[in-house]
């Protein structure tokens, strides 16, 4: 009998979750398969079997379980049923449950004489703090007595007055990653001084590059030509004018790095994730858009490891994607600045005196006002747009076919 213990999913974790179990006690399961899903305060990550056979589990859904305790029994002596399959690497389905037959309405007994629609107590207070007659009631209960239901049912809608409708509510316990995102999120307002500014960048240049280029790149390199090459390098460009930025906290100490390893919010299954990409001003247009692909997808896949997603100097995040016009993002600590990007929507902007319509993109940087000053953050952000709106000049160095590589 094998024993599968909770494996070490990085350094300080000394805990974690059983968030969801893909398998069930008596599955036969294959080396290598996903049996279970689990949280720690910084992952969700796939727990794979040790070996071949008949599981037992040990530990249940929503179980916070230590480092190196045994969660499974694997009978490695057992063998497959004959023409069965395993368990699969995808979760049992559970049964599906007949939905109840709802009960027949019943038909409200009309009362014999208005003598006989009387209100109960309670029904008389909703009625008259209403004004509601009681004539235009009609009373399903006995012998045709209004009840306090079939008051707040006449009742009008109002403000914070319930009115009886449907009223339930759900109650779900979060992920040990969710948690920690909030303790972390709810640390970075409560011990940063935290500040945003804002600026607009006119994304025709990169349109037109993109257009211009964008088969070109994906036939060559296999990736898309995307947004976030040109964001990244514009980011590394700006952190080295303003190595504050590109600074951090330490106690009584100020850290800064003399390399930029840029984090990308990205949202999985389980939620938000921040993967790093490793010294970004060693990268290419190309090296950029083939790392955020990358850890993109490891992020989706739920194969992101801890590591990858620790040490970051600066964070990078893409509300645009979801329809965000501007919002004020929250500094990743213990990092001291995040640069957020929005969506695209064409604006009357004045260009050489002129009102034209262009694409135009509100960025934002939330900066910690401790180590960061006024000059540095708008500073930065400027940096950030006159690269963004010159790319062929500033991060093409004026050849863009040899700047993508084609």
């Amino acid at each position: 009998m094998l024993e599968m213990k909770v494996p070490s999913p990085g350094e300080s974790i000394t805990e974690v979750e059983i968030a969801r179990w893909l398998v069930k006690t008596g599955d036969y399961v294959t080396k290598d398969q996903a049996v279970a899903e689990v949280d720690s305060d910084k992952a969700t990550l796939e727990l794979p079997a040790e070996a071949s056979g008949v599981i037992t589990l040990k530990a249940e859904e929503g179980e916070a379980v230590k480092v190196g305790q045994v969660v499974c029994l694997i009978d490695t002596k057992a063998k497959a049923p004959a023409g069965a399959s395993s368990a699969g690497t995808s979760p049992s389905q559970p049964v599906k449950q007949e939905a109840p037959m709802a009960p027949k309405p019943t038909a409200p007994i009309a009362p014999a004489s208005s003598a006989k629609q009387v209100p109960s107590p309670a029904a008389r207070k909703i009625l008259a703090e209403r004004e509601i007659p009681v004539s235009a009631v009609v009373g399903t209960g006995k012998g045709g007595r209004i009840t306090k239901d079939d008051a707040l049912k006449a009742s009008k809608p109002s403000m914070g007055t319930p009115t009886g409708g449907v009223r339930k509510e759900v109650r779900t316990k979060m992920s040990m990653l969710r948690r920690k995102v909030a303790e972390r999120l709810v640390s970075a307002k409560n011990e940063t001084a935290m500040l945003t500014t804002f600026n607009e960048v006119d994304m025709t240049a990169i349109y037109e590059l993109r257009a211009k280029y964008k088969d070109a790149f994906k036939e060559r390199h296999n990736v898309s030509l995307g947004f976030m090459s040109f964001f990244t390098l514009a980011v590394v460009r700006a952190l080295k004018l303003f190595p504050d930025v590109n600074s951090m906290i330490d106690g009584q100490d100020k850290v800064t790095y003399d390399f930029c390893d840029i984090s990308i919010a990205v949202s999985g299954p389980k939620g938000l994730m921040v993967p790093v990409i490793r010294n970004a001003e060693n990268l290419s247009f190309r090296g950029v858009e083939a790392e955020v692909k990358r850890l993109a997808t490891r992020a989706r896949d739920g194969q992101i490891t801890v590591d990858e997603m620790t040490g970051g100097t600066f964070t990078i995040t893409n509300g645009g994607v979801f329809g965000s016009m501007l919002s004020t993002p929250i500094i990743n600590p213990p990092q001291s600045g995040i640069l957020g990007m929005h969506n695209i929507v064409d604006r009357p902007i004045v260009r050489n005196g002129q009102i034209v319509i262009a694409p135009v993109m509100y960025v934002a940087l939330s900066y910690d006002h401790r180590i960061i000053d006024g000059r540095e953050s708008v500073g930065f952000l400027v940096a950030v747009k006159e690269a963004l709106e010159n790319p062929v000049e500033i991060l093409m160095n004026s050849n863009p076919k040899q700047a993508l590589e084609l």
